[in-house]
């Protein structure tokens, strides 16, 4: 198994509000790049659906430098509607919930911690993922909150 020491938040540089799925993205990756198969882990639709990409134990393909040891996790979207050259931050509730989600179980199950989640602009001249990773880990942290008092509160209702 490989040894997962960073989570890394990638687009799909999508036109914002265009529905693209992982095997869409996969046949630009295999067909179009030449690759074995996608190069995220997880692709999340614009509806929050979580898809399998890549496994798990193979190498990603997503970040130069980084996917020996990281999970790439990208959410469709990314640019501007009629602007597919301006960066936009078009995460859907949705997507923005499955990418917490999603972020919080990966952070678990590798004992990592936010500072080891990341965004391919750290790593890349590139506005992938169309926000910062400071922007993220305050909606993360400001999340988690949230989902602690959730789950405080139904300990209370059983």
């Amino acid at each position: 198994m490989r040894k997962i020491t960073e989570i890394i938040l990638h687009c799909s540089a999508t036109p914002e509000g265009k529905d693209f799925k992982a095997a869409d993205i996969r046949r630009w990756h295999v067909q179009g790049n030449g690759w074995k198969d996608i190069g995220y882990n997880y692709v999340i639709d614009l509806d929050g659906t979580i898809e399998d990409g890549r496994p798990l134990y193979m190498n990603g393909a997503h970040t130069i430098g980084h996917n020996a040891n990281s999970i790439g996790i990208c959410y469709v979207g990314g640019v501007e509607k009629n602007d597919p050259k301006k960066p936009k931050d078009t995460r859907t509730i949705a997507q923005r919930e499955s990418m917490y989600m999603l972020v919080h179980q990966l952070l678990s199950v590798y004992d990592l911690s936010i500072k080891d989640v990341h965004c391919h602009n750290e790593f890349a001249a590139k506005a992938c993922p169309s926000f910062s990773i400071e922007q993220f880990r305050n909606e993360y942290n400001k999340w988690m909150e949230d989902y602690l008092r959730f789950k405080e509160k139904e300990k209370e209702d059983e």
